[in-house]
């Protein structure tokens, strides 16, 4: 967490947190959610207005964390911005090393999401890794070397339903439903 938001909670500890105005995608694109578009309907329809600044993507990615409820958050200042997830609280790229066998999953954040544990696919076909960091979605773009990486057995591949591995890793997908 950067040292400026530290500062922020210790001065404000008391600042509410607001619910339903973030949204991650898929792609893990973030997306801001008026009044207007909440009212709309849930994420991820309709998304509301993709972010695109550079420098604010990276101040979230800094902040990005899980509260004891497994709902996922940004820590703006002292207010707390609860972030509605498509799908997972990790978007996961991969890429073949070079290495044999070797495979680097990284976060949408730009973290290294470690080794991965395990993989499934769900009811719509989707593709989630359990890495170091916890549950991650792979995305669409990436699938290509996902594919190869489960080929070369890199890793263990089952099936579930969605709602099943969301449960297993006790995630809330919408913390402003949940509330």
């Amino acid at each position: 967490m950067d040292a400026s938001v530290e500062a922020a909670l210790r001065k404000w500890p008391a600042v509410p947190a607001c619910r339903g105005w973030l949204g991650l995608d898929a792609r893990g694109d973030w997306y801001l959610r008026d009044d207007a578009c909440q009212a709309a309907g849930r994420f991820p329809q309709p998304k509301g207005s993709r972010l695109e600044h550079a420098g604010l993507i990276a101040f979230i990615g800094r902040n990005y964390a899980a509260d004891a409820d497994g709902a996922w958050f940004f820590q703006n200042g002292p207010q707390r911005v609860y972030v509605e997830l498509e799908a997972a609280p990790w978007i996961l790229g991969v890429q073949a090393t070079g290495a044999e066998g070797g495979w680097r999953v990284q976060t949408h954040t730009g973290l290294d999401a470690g080794p991965v544990r395990q993989a499934w696919s769900d009811e719509q076909g989707r593709l989630f890794l359990d890495t170091a960091l916890g549950l991650g979605l792979v995305r669409s773009a990436d699938m290509h070397a996902a594919a190869d990486a489960l080929l070369a057995a890199a890793w263990s591949l089952a099936e579930t339903r969605h709602a099943d591995l969301l449960q297993a890793h006790g995630l809330c997908l919408s913390p402003q439903a949940a509330r």
